[in-house]
């Protein structure tokens, strides 16, 4: 009677155990925020498709049905009118921002990424770059859409793409204001109200007429709240001179300080 010897396998030596693999650092983590807050973006034809439709068809709204009630004629209104909605459009966009931060939150997407031990501010700089990345999609198409509907530079080629680089840059200002609102706010409804903020913002400054053709208690409102210095800024350097570039600089680094930290911390607490 033959016995057979029973094997086991034996443990694998220590030195052939492996450490789990390091976090990943921060800018491996915006990168991968960045890239799923955009392919949800273009994957979703009412937000890729509907925002730009919805910013050319208020653009054409107020080009060919108000412009002919204003003095001067569309064709002078058009050249007022274009750079200043170019340079608000991020605010009407904005409401898709917020939405989309308060989405990711009651989803549970947030806290899946702050359970992870990566840096907070990388996923703000991921959602942010998304978003910029957006925005600056809505303004070139907008801008584009303006010279089809009458706009004219008046400046030179240079001058217009000045005027195009501080669009962009408000671009990036807002998205950090609408991220800070998505975060405070408990759902995605309340987040799209809260945005709506915005428009009075747009609507009372020098975007759409000026400023002094409002009545008198409203003006100093209109004229120093921050959107019209960067309104004006803007048609500025279409025209080749920098009236108001300092203060709607310092309006853009003033609201990039405060909004920052806040999404940071926002995003730490979950």
């Amino acid at each position: 009677m033959t016995t057979e010897a029973i094997t086991h396998p034996s443990a694998p030596p220590t030195s052939a155990i492996t450490r789990p693999a390091a976090p990943p650092g921060a800018f491996l983590v915006a990168a991968e925020v960045a890239r799923r807050a955009l392919l949800k973006y273009f994957r979703t034809p009412g937000l890729s498709v509907m925002g730009v439709v919805t910013s050319v068809l208020f653009l054409f709204s107020f080009r060919f049905v108000f412009g002919g009630a204003v003095q001067g004629g569309a064709s002078a209104y058009a050249d007022f009118f274009v750079p200043g909605y170019v340079a608000t459009i991020v605010l009407f966009t904005g409401a898709g921002i917020a939405v989309a931060v308060a989405e990711d939150r009651a989803a549970g997407f947030t806290g899946r990424l702050l359970s992870l031990p990566v840096p907070r501010v990388s996923i703000v700089v991921g959602r942010a770059l998304a978003d910029v990345t957006t925005n600056a999609w809505s303004i070139l198409v907008t801008a584009a859409f303006g010279f089809l509907f009458g706009f004219r530079l008046g400046g030179t080629v240079a001058d217009g793409l000045a005027a195009l680089g501080l669009c962009l840059l408000y671009g990036v200002v807002f998205t950090m204001v609408f991220i800070v609102i998505g975060l405070v706010s408990p759902n995605a409804q309340a987040a799209q109200g809260m945005s709506m903020i915005a428009f009075v913002f747009a609507f009372i400054s020098s975007t759409y007429v000026p400023a002094a053709t409002m009545p008198g208690w409203l003006q100093p409102f209109a004229r120093y709240q921050p959107i019209t210095p960067m309104v004006t800024a803007v048609r500025s350097l279409i025209a080749g001179s920098t009236s108001d570039l300092g203060l709607a600089l310092a309006w853009s680094a003033l609201l990039i300080v405060v909004f920052t930290p806040i999404a940071v911390l926002r995003y730490r607490r979950g």
